[in-house]
């Protein structure tokens, strides 16, 4: 086995990102590949690693990363040693995979721990013949180095983070204590359906026989389809936005007080709330878990403070479901007469629907139009065009080549009453937390 080292470490990763394609690097259309066949493999010459936790799998279109982040605070503050597997990271590929350990809550102090870079080289270097052999996507050799790890650490329970969709995602050979599908919006649409109903479809693909699953936001095109795949699979099904006010403790409390600020947080505590309570953990141990969610699992990118002054806020929302939320907040700060200007430094992946969010847009705010450094942004000459062609004007509308020269600008532009929004893409937010950070 070669020593690791940095150096080594840092040229073994770049070749898995280059050899197997990730999402931070190409359309999801290149490094997508459904189907369980390879990961199965895979998962049994790893010794079958998933079988040793329990695990609770999360699935949606939007807040799956925020709903795992908040049941793992959770069940670590109960004494659970806790897996979370999400994605994509924001600035080190280790995010994707790290263990909240067993504390309870007592304060905000960090309880997790990311994949060690030695645990990362030894388990790519052991296997690397056979991410060849098994002909194994990027995101199915994570699956499995992050379920190894968590067996390998004695979890008890692993939070799994669907990649995309539901049914042929690699997570989904997982046999889950709880199932849980956050939200359904019109994302990845050429991979799972053109409707909302398809693209229930998809994600009820988790939903296993005779384990419970919490449905966090209630649609009429979309009850239907989760109804009747736990009919046929024997499993109950609550729906989050049925339950009484009352199952969620002093949930006003628990919003005024949650260091995850996004108003559109409410949806998901009701959908972590609902789901605690379902694993007979809904308490105040658990509330004041949730409470300081980004403190203790050094969570990121989910309408984050950047500076004060100016307030700089990023999130890494990207679809219309989402920015729908972050726009109208964004509008109602501007609307309190504190601020007396608002830029938004925004980025969108060529593969969005950036039609159904131009709508969207605050015509209150300078737009900062920018392009991260990966094949699949969409040129910010290209935003300005389609958001000039919409509104009839380019007036407060201008475009970076980087993101880099977006934040440099918007930092320039602004006074201490100013708020700025980063977002519409995760590598926007990637690119700029380094440039607040150095300041």
């Amino acid at each position: 086995m070669i020593v690791f080292s940095q150096e080594l470490y840092e040229k073994e990763l770049a070749a898995l990102f280059v050899r197997f394609p990730s999402v931070q690097n190409v359309p999801f259309s290149d490094a997508y590949k459904p189907g369980l066949e390879r990961v199965c493999a895979f998962e049994q010459l790893l010794g079958n690693p998933s079988d040793k936790f329990r695990v609770i799998h999360v699935a949606g279109t939007n807040g799956k990363g925020s709903t795992s982040n908040m049941l793992a605070s959770a069940l670590s503050a109960h004494g659970y040693r806790t897996g979370l597997f999400t994605s994509p990271h924001i600035e080190d590929f280790r995010e994707r995979m790290r263990v909240a350990d067993r504390q309870a809550c007592g304060g905000q102090a960090q309880v997790t721990q990311m994949v060690p870079k030695e645990y990362a080289f030894d388990f790519i270097q052991r296997y690397k013949a056979d991410f060849e052999r098994l002909s194994l996507s990027f995101f199915e050799i994570t699956t499995g180095m992050a379920f190894k790890w968590f067996a390998d650490m004695g979890c008890d329970y692993a939070v799994i983070e669907v990649g995309l969709g539901g049914r042929l995602d690699s997570t989904n050979i997982v046999d889950p204590e709880l199932s849980i599908i956050t939200s359904i919006g019109l994302d990845h649409c050429d991979l799972l359906g053109h409707t909302l109903a398809e693209i229930a479809g998809e994600k009820a693909g988790i939903i296993k026989a005779g384990r419970p699953v919490v449905i966090g936001e209630d649609r009429t095109e979309t009850r239907p389809v989760f109804e009747a795949k736990a009919a046929e699979q024997g499993s109950m099904i609550l729906f989050a936005e049925d339950k009484e006010p009352s199952l969620w403790g002093d949930a006003a409390w628990i919003e005024g007080s949650m260091d995850l600020q996004g108003k559109y947080q409410r949806k998901n505590l009701r959908t972590v709330l609902t789901a605690l309570d379902v694993l007979g953990l809904a308490d105040r141990q658990s509330e004041e878990a949730i409470v300081h969610t980004a403190r203790r699992m050094d969570f990121h990118g989910r309408w984050e403070k950047l500076s004060d002054s100016p307030l700089a806020i990023c999130d890494i929302g990207h679809n219309a479901h989402a920015l729908r939320n972050n726009f109208a907040q964004l509008e109602e700060m501007m609307a309190s007469g504190k601020y007396d200007k608002l830029i938004v430094v925004y980025a969108v992946m060529a593969d969005k629907d950036l039609d159904s969010i131009i709508p969207l847009m605050p015509a209150c705010a300078q737009w900062y139009f920018t392009a991260p450094s990966t094949k699949r942004s969409l040129p910010s000459q290209e935003i300005l065009k389609k958001v000039s062609e919409f509104r009839g004007s380019s007036e407060n509308l201008y475009a970076f080549d980087t993101v880099e020269d977006a934040v440099g600008a918007a930092l320039h532009a602004a006074n201490p009453d100013t708020l700025i929004y980063i977002g519409g893409s995760t590598f926007a937010v990637s690119e700029a937390i380094p440039h607040f950070r150095n300041r």
